[in-house]
């Protein structure tokens, strides 16, 4: 089937790659897409085709994904698109303002941060398949042949690739389990192949990361591509709710291991 999503989201950057892993996830193909920036974010307009068995679980992962603020789904009518000039109706169609609700404080400025280059990653991963999980040299070189404002969504990006992989590979054949349980029975034992990790309530814990890159200028996370791994181990049975994975303490600003925190 085809339809048309409507995605309002306050993310500009890496907002069509993060939809693209959930169509991924689902089994659903863009097939094309329209964008356009307003004050209060961006408003994204995509026709995609998968199958309808896989729709419900599509519409939930969007509706709890944290960079999606609302969406709108509708079977798609080729004679009918959206054009540029009216993308930006749509958010006050789908998610109108208050008249008495105070203006938004400003956006902080955010550093710029580019797209993963599709041609490199595909050239990357079947090396990568071939020595996991010897892969750290492989891409840590990767990692630092990328421009600074290519490293965050890149490395993720790619860790989440061989996550999915890996959870294909070794999980698949499990029975579905909740967050809870999916964190130690899948994201545990496949942290373990990678690296010593602990458990840590219900986040993960490691002190040999060979991502934190120590300096006395290091404040922010750098275990990108864990990140990702974890979020594609876990994003990849498609029987939980959208799970979004954040390092909320890292070696390289100072923490005594790095510690990887999961949100759905």
């Amino acid at each position: 089937m085809t339809i048309e999503l409507k995605v309002v989201s306050e993310q500009r950057d890496g907002l069509l790659l993060a939809l693209g892993e959930v169509l991924l996830t689902n089994q659903f193909k863009l097939l094309r897409h329209r964008r356009a920036n307003t004050d209060r974010g961006v408003v994204m307009v995509l026709v995609v085709q998968g199958p309808e068995s896989r729709l419900l679980a599509l519409e939930e992962q969007l509706g709890t994904h944290w960079m999606v603020r609302s969406f709108e789904a509708a079977p798609y009518e080729p004679g009918v698109s959206t054009s540029p000039q009216t993308l930006a109706e749509v958010v006050a169609s789908i998610d109108p303002v208050r008249a008495d609700a105070p203006p938004a404080p400003p956006a902080p400025a955010a550093a710029p941060s580019a797209a993963p280059d599709p041609a490199r990653v595909e050239v990357l991963l079947p090396q990568l398949a071939r020595d996991y999980p010897r892969v750290f040299g492989l891409v840590l070189g990767f990692e630092r042949s990328l421009e600074p404002a290519q490293r965050v969504t890149t490395m993720r990006y790619i860790g989440t690739r061989v996550g999915a992989w890996v959870y294909k590979r070794d999980f698949a054949l499990g029975a579905a389990l909740d967050l809870s349980r999916s964190i130690k029975h899948v994201a545990l034992p496949a942290m373990r192949q990678l690296l010593p990790t602990e458990p840590d309530g219900d986040a993960l814990t490691t002190s040999g990361s060979p991502f934190c890159v120590v300096t006395s200028q290091t404040v922010a996370a750098q275990c990108h591509f864990l990140c990702g791994f974890l979020e594609g181990l876990l994003n990849a049975s498609g029987t939980l709710p959208r799970v979004r994975v954040s390092e909320a303490a890292c070696r390289a600003g100072g923490a005594a291991g790095c510690r990887f925190v999961f949100d759905a």
